[in-house]
């Protein structure tokens, strides 16, 4: 990480630009925006692993998750900083922001009811073939389309839909679709948009903020904030607490190493999609080839550091954080670091983390609806930019009506392999990804087919030159006064 002064005055203007200094009462705010939207999200997957996991034949206590927590908190900052600030190669220098993914989920699972030590092992190994594929990038990225991108990063969106809806009419108090909770996500939802409509200038990137706070002051008068859990914490780990690390000794299963490593590939081309999506639909270009080598070897050997070090699952981007770039086009670095360090500060504080958890899932809900639809947005333009020649359009019809229609299908996999229904039955991103690419490389080209992959979806040298002479002449971290 780069630190230069800048001979440059703090500007608002530099929200919309990767590089430059933003006031801290402006950057604040808004990287706060981005951990209230991934927060829930980030810590459920290792509370529900953490509910049923085993280490050395024993069952994990309420510390253990609590612990966990912590750990997944500080992982995600610091995934995100890498992102941001990236170290040698590992980095996209975009507006990534990482956190635990549930792709992951269902193998975690099944390997933590077995031993948690298997878990830790496999996170290692695979996230370390993930961040060698991420390095080798230029060797196979040639074989991803443009067309391929575009259905990875709309199914992405869609794939969202389910969890924003459930969101919206979910609560831990009342039951789901109660009348309480879809009150409290409409009020949410309706903050959002007459604060975007009304707001100006700056204040109008806040429209996400100012919902979730509206919704959570609701929600309080509905009774669904438990503050208990608050205190709970405070007894458990205290206030200030660091995370345990090396608690886990790794034990490496080739099984499970094969079955984690498949799924960290289905991780990557989530990955892409987001990355993408961001450089589209934010930045209003193509992703380079060092940014797909940056944000895959993040999201590979950061991952292994999550195992190997802080005893947590695979992290991955997040798409709700993508979401929230491409409607606010927020892309400055400078402040996405605050939501970074805000989530560090709160697995250092454990009070801290344990207030933003009670945040209702309505709530969440309200707010996830714009931010999950704005990645199908991405992905529309995405198609636009492709020539959708009669080739292009077989692609997009097979892939995504093949790739989701399975995951609408209960049994379809119950005579395959169990490993084949953990990878597709409930991510329509692999499928998608997986059934776009194989008919990408077979289906026969034709001149406009190859004229189009030549532009897209890499930058062009001229447009590559241009990055690289922003990147040495503008700021990478301005010097905190």
């Amino acid at each position: 990480m780069k630190f230069r002064k800048s001979n440059s005055s703090s500007s608002v203007d530099n929200m919309y630009k990767l590089d430059g200094r933003v006031p801290i009462s402006r950057a604040l705010p808004l990287g706060l925006q981005h951990v209230l939207s991934m927060f829930i999200a980030n810590i459920t997957p290792i509370m529900l692993i953490a509910g049923i996991a085993i280490y050395n034949g024993v069952s994990f206590t309420g510390v253990d998750a609590a612990r966990l927590i912590q750990a997944a908190m500080v992982v995600a900052g610091i995934g995100t900083l890498i992102q941001l600030f990236p170290i040698w190669r590992v980095g996209a220098r975009l507006p990534v922001v990482m956190g635990l993914s549930f792709t992951f989920l269902a193998i975690m699972q099944t390997l933590a009811a077995r031993d948690y030590g298997i878990l830790v092992g496999a996170v290692i190994v695979g996230g370390c073939i993930e961040g060698v594929l991420g390095l080798t990038a230029k060797y196979w990225r040639r074989f991803i389309s443009s067309i391929v991108c575009a259905c990875v990063v709309m199914t992405t969106g869609f794939s969202l839909l389910n969890t924003g809806a459930t969101y919206f009419a979910s609560s831990a108090t009342y039951d789901i679709g109660s009348w309480q909770n879809l009150i409290v996500a409409a009020i949410t939802l309706l903050s959002c948009l007459v604060f975007n409509v009304f707001a100006k200038g700056f204040w109008k990137n806040l429209y996400i903020l100012f919902g979730l706070v509206v919704g959570y002051i609701v929600s309080i008068f509905f009774g669904m904030v438990d503050f208990n859990s608050i205190k709970e914490t405070i007894d458990q780990l205290g206030v200030i607490s660091f995370p345990q690390l090396f608690a886990y000794t790794p034990k490496f299963d080739i099984g499970a190493i094969v079955s984690v490593t498949l799924v960290f590939f289905v991780s990557a081309a989530e990955t892409i999609g987001d990355t993408t999506a961001i450089c589209t639909g934010a930045l209003g270009r193509d992703i380079t080839e060092k940014e797909i080598t940056g944000t895959l070897g993040c999201n590979g050997f950061v991952s292994a550091i999550s195992g190997g070090v802080f005893g947590c699952p695979p992290i991955t981007s997040f798409s709700q954080n993508v979401g929230l770039v491409t409607m606010t086009k927020v892309v400055n670095r400078f402040t996405i670091m605050f939501g970074a360090l805000i989530l560090i500060i709160a697995g250092l504080f454990p009070p801290i983390g344990a207030f933003f958890s009670t945040m209702p899932q309505c709530v969440l809900g309200g707010c996830s609806i714009v931010m999950f639809g704005a990645i199908i947005v991405s992905g529309i333009n995405m198609f636009r930019q492709c020539k959708m020649t009669q080739r292009n359009t077989i692609i997009v019809a097979v892939s995504l009506c093949l790739g989701i229609g399975v995951t609408q299908v209960g049994g379809f996999f119950q005579y395959m392999p169990e490993l084949i229904s953990d990878i597709f039955a409930k991510n329509p991103v692999a499928g998608v990804f997986v059934i776009s690419m194989i008919l990408s490389l077979v289906m026969p080209k034709d001149k406009e087919d190859k004229e189009d992959n030549k532009n897209l979806p890499l930058l062009d040298n001229n447009a590559s030159n241009n990055i690289n002479k922003q990147e040495n002449s503008e700021v990478v971290i301005d010097s905190v006064e």
